[in-house]
């Protein structure tokens, strides 16, 4: 299937093949067709799948070849809501990459930086905004922006929006939308039943795209977790990352603080080392996160919130320094590894403390974990797994017979690799999760998605 038989206009399709995609995801094939027509739409994919494009391609398509007359200021008609700045930069900068063959006057609007030149775009007029829920709530305080014309609102990774706390802020934003004739879109990377259940307060009829069973990660990222004592996890860190320095490895870490002390630990140890969270200014996120993506820099240490935009091809290595404390966090984090069915490596660094999360990750992903001591680093006291052991097998540490040497610890008996194959999701030929192929020598994307066009084929 090709992007011209998903019924895209030829500004859009020239825009494409110059980037050099030529092959659609699977959630850019399912979701673009529904989105033309018309419909409401639910739509479940992984981070990495091509989400962006998938509601992109059709939203600038609905505003290229349905212009309206323009009486007095020009009021925003698409809306796409965010939860965090980078994520709003990389799809604002996406967009404009994809329509640059049908002027569409755009902007995104996100906190952390003054409202002066937000002020000035939104009052020279828009046809799409893109923006973070708390600082266009402070836009309709100060009456800077009238969303009485829109027609297509996208929540864009609506999940993650819930869980941090933006329901209030969505919920006042909908009551300056119209109820009627507006297109809803909804994309999310997991999709749980309050995510549907609140989808059904404000939308219509919508119908459901689901290309990876929900909570479900890439057949191509080993897990690893190493038992360790929590005062030692430091040097662990160190140990893991300094056996070979040049690999590219997104680290997550649980605090603000916490990010900030281990990137200045492993800095003054000789690796080239960032922070990126949220009491971070904007400039300094950027910054961090360009030099990352440029090589500059060889580790990125992140919290959750301040990693939502991190969108980066081809990073081979993921450590869960802290455990996150929501399991379904752990798919968003590992999601940035084992793309385009390159391998990764998903490593966590667990404490008795994380025990808990560990078995909760295990559940809910349905898959055993490699779980191995590294010499020299064993906890004191052998952790405790408790009943549900992360392996289903696995007998509670301090129950086990000595062991004779130092290794892998399986669930399994069969001593072969950790089993993958359960909600293993979609997959292509040769293994790969769902992804567009791209030319070689297709180009470097659009400007703003680190190295990435519309996604994976687009993003």
């Amino acid at each position: 299937m090709s992007f011209e038989s998903l019924g895209l206009a030829p500004f859009l399709l020239r825009a494409l093949a110059e980037e050099g995609y030529e092959t659609p995801t699977a959630i850019q094939r399912e979701a673009i067709p529904q989105v033309l027509e018309g419909h409401d739409l639910l739509a479940g994919a992984q981070t990495g799948t091509g989400k962006t494009a998938a509601f992109g391609l059709p939203v600038l398509q609905y505003l290229a070849t349905t212009p309206q007359t323009v009486n007095g200021p020009r009021k925003p008609r698409a809306l796409i809501l965010t939860p965090t700045r980078e994520l709003a930069t990389q799809v604002h900068d996406s967009l404009r990459g994809y329509g640059k063959y049908q002027r569409i006057p755009s902007t995104v609007i996100y906190g952390g930086v003054g409202m002066g030149n937000q002020f000035d775009a939104l009052r020279r007029g828009v046809d799409l905004l893109v923006a973070c829920p708390g600082r266009l709530i402070d836009h309709l305080e100060r009456r800077s922006v009238d969303l009485s014309g829109i027609e297509v609102l996208v929540l864009d990774e609506a999940d993650r929006m819930l869980d941090m706390g933006f329901l209030p802020s969505i919920k006042r934003i909908l009551a300056k939308l119209p109820r009627q004739n507006r297109q809803t879109l909804l994309f999310s990377a997991t999709f749980p039943e309050s995510i549907k259940q609140l989808a059904m307060e404000f939308m219509r009829h919508p119908r459901e795209v689901m290309v990876t069973p929900q909570n479900t990660v890439a057949d191509t990222i080993a897990h690893r977790v190493h038992p360790v004592d929590t005062a030692r996890k430091r040097e662990l860190l160190l140990d893991l990352i300094a056996k070979d320095s040049r690999v590219q490895t997104l680290v997550f870490a649980k605090t603000k603080h916490g990010s900030d002390k281990l990137a200045t630990f492993l800095e003054k140890s000789g690796i080239k080392t960032a922070a990126i969270h949220g009491n971070k200014s904007q400039g300094q996120r950027l910054r961090a996160l360009g030099d990352f993506k440029a090589g500059r820099v060889t580790v990125l240490v992140a919290t959750d919130i301040a990693a939502r935009g991190i969108d980066i091809d081809q990073l081979p290595r993921v450590i869960n320094y802290d455990l996150p404390m929501v399991a379904e966090d752990y798919v968003h984090r590992i999601g940035r590894t084992g793309r385009n069915g390159a391998s990764g490596e998903a490593i966590s660094l667990v404490a008795q403390e994380d025990a808990k999360y560990l078995r909760q990750i295990v559940r809910l992903l349905n898959r055993d974990m490699d779980i191995r001591d590294l010499p020299g680093f064993e906890p004191q006291v052998p952790i405790r797994w408790g009943n549900s052991a992360p392996g289903k097998a696995e007998q509670p540490a301090g129950q086990r017979p000595p062991r004779k040497h130092q290794g892998a610890r399986r669930p399994h008996a069969d001593g072969g690799r950790p089993q993958t194959h359960a909600h293993a999701g979609a997959k292509q030929p040769g293994g790969a999760k769902p992804q567009g192929r791209r030319r070689r020598g297709g180009g470097g994307g659009n400007g703003g998605g680190g190295g990435r066009g519309p996604g994976s084929g687009p993003r």
